[in-house]
């Protein structure tokens, strides 16, 4: 069945909202946005640099003390009505997410609801602190705190999930006090302006909210311009390397949301169907592109071939295709670029015996397909622990199987790689799930189950997979900084 053409009237006329407007033209040069699910181009988009850079850092400072001296109630309606509009415009937030990165409608759908219960959420702590007494701190008087915002954040955020991620970050960003320039990418130019036309509507400061898509090189003029008070970046470590590399220049502090490796341990005394189900979702997650979805599946070697089977089973009945149509599960990566990595992966495991055993998929689809950027779900068997597909991130709708024989084995194998943004497992062993929480190195683990990102838990990674939190008080306080006051007697 041939793939539809997206509908373009709803494209925003710029990619860059500074200062409230949109900037026709930008030093950032040109980007031909392409259609991922049929490869064709549909739009020519701008970009900014360090010109429209400084420009969005301007407004937004200017914005910030409007922001600031708004009272903790005003500041909490204004949040609540964003996510308000946020809700009555999801229909053209999941069009423009189809239209940018391929995601399947179903799942699009779904993103601007969990924007909006992370506006809601942060909004509540808006009016709900600001510093504490401390009473007999100091020997001839007391002290107390202030929580201040830390000024100017510069969001650097990735194509996928651009909807629910930016609730993710303004949510926090804003509850805490700050003013925020948003640098979207230059492949998911569209979701982006189109919220930052509806912070101006729910009654933010003109400014405050600030668009600028660009590409690698204009996020560096960004965190390197003048103004900039904090950094989020929520991306891979190479970006991750270069944009702190330029925050040194400023001594600029940064929260990283990279990316991961993540595991999915699955015992013999789980349910197998359930774990089935939650293991081929990280092949669908956002197209294979999610950063913590459990790409490596473990399996206890008495029910191993069962549960691969029965995943194999559900693969088999996956619909694959159009991202418009309804019925659609996974749809395309976004981009030839992303294929290419993506395929070149798959090529040098398939030729390394050593890896493990090519079980399906593994090719770039064709038919009506062939033009968009499809590959076809993948899994691998027996995939040792030193393999490319288990130490680095691969985005893409693949799967890594191995098999563990003790407790021990399943951790050392999961902790075994540089990243640490999620864990997954499946057991009915109480006393299990417990020790492996604590054993295995990741910052969120799930268990016997995903049930998404709640906005009142924080979540973020360690080692590779970055530092600093979203979610819950410490998300807020990621974006604040506590000022000590003493009085003497």
């Amino acid at each position: 069945m041939a793939v539809l053409d997206p509908p373009l009237d709803r494209i925003p006329t710029s990619a860059v909202l500074i200062g409230g407007d949109h900037v026709p033209s930008a030093t950032g040069g040109i980007y031909r946005h392409h259609y991922a699910a049929t490869g064709r181009p549909t739009v020519e988009v701008v970009g900014g640099g360090a010109a429209e850079m400084s420009a969005a850092v301007a407004a937004a400072r200017s914005a910030l003390p409007r922001w600031w001296a708004m009272p903790p109630a005003g500041r909490r309606d204004a949040l609540l009505r964003l996510a308000d509009l946020i809700i009555e415009d999801a229909e053209t937030l999941t069009e423009l997410q189809v239209l940018e990165i391929g995601l399947p409608r179903q799942f699009a759908a779904a993103t601007p609801q969990v924007a909006a219960d992370f506006l809601r959420y942060n909004a509540g702590w808006i009016d709900k602190s600001g510093g504490e007494v401390v009473a007999g701190a100091v020997g001839h008087g007391w002290s107390h705190t202030l929580d201040e915002p830390y000024g100017v954040v510069a969001a650097l955020l990735p194509y996928n999930g651009a909807v629910a991620m930016l609730g993710q970050v303004l949510g926090p960003v804003l509850a805490a006090g700050n003013a925020v320039v948003v640098k979207p990418s230059e492949l998911a130019p569209f979701t982006a302006v189109r919220i930052g036309e509806h912070c101006r509507r729910a009654g933010l400061p003109t400014g405050l909210v600030n668009v600028v898509t660009s590409d690698a090189v204009g996020g560096e003029a960004l965190v390197r311009t003048a103004g900039v008070d904090k950094i989020h970046l929520t991306g891979g470590v190479p970006t991750a390397r270069r944009i702190l590399t330029a925050a040194a220049e400023r001594l600029t502090p940064a929260s990283l949301e990279l990316g991961g490796s993540s595991a999915h341990l699955i015992f013999a005394d789980a349910d197998l169907r359930a774990a089935a189900r939650q293991a081929l979702s990280g092949a669908v997650i956002l197209n294979g592109q999610a950063c913590a979805r459990a790409s490596r599946i473990l399996v206890e070697d008495s029910v191993y071939d069962r549960v691969l089977d029965l995943v194999l089973s559900r693969l088999s009945k996956l619909v694959v295709g159009d991202p418009q149509r309804p019925g659609t599960v996974l749809g395309p990566l976004v981009s030839q670029a992303a294929v290419d990595h993506c395929t070149e992966v798959i090529d040098r495991a398939r030729r390394d015996a050593a890896v493990g055993k090519l079980v399906i998929g593994g090719e770039r689809l064709g038919g009506d397909l062939a033009d968009g950027y499809f590959v076809a779900p993948t899994v691998f068997s027996g995939v040792e622990p030193a393999a490319e597909l288990v130490q680095e991130e691969v985005l893409g709708p693949v799967l890594a199987f191995s098999r563990f024989s003790t407790e021990d084995d399943a951790v050392a194998v999961a902790n075994g790689t540089r990243y640490g943004l999620a864990a997954y497992l499946h057991t009915t062993d109480l006393r299990r799930a417990h020790r492996l929480v604590r054993a295995l190195d990741a910052g969120a683990v799930w268990v016997n189950g995903f049930s998404g990102l709640s906005p009142a838990t924080p979540f973020g990674g360690t080692g590779h997979s970055g530092y600093g939190r979203l979610g819950g008080r410490a998300g807020v306080e990621e974006f604040r900084r506590p000022k000590a006051v003493w009085f003497g007697r």
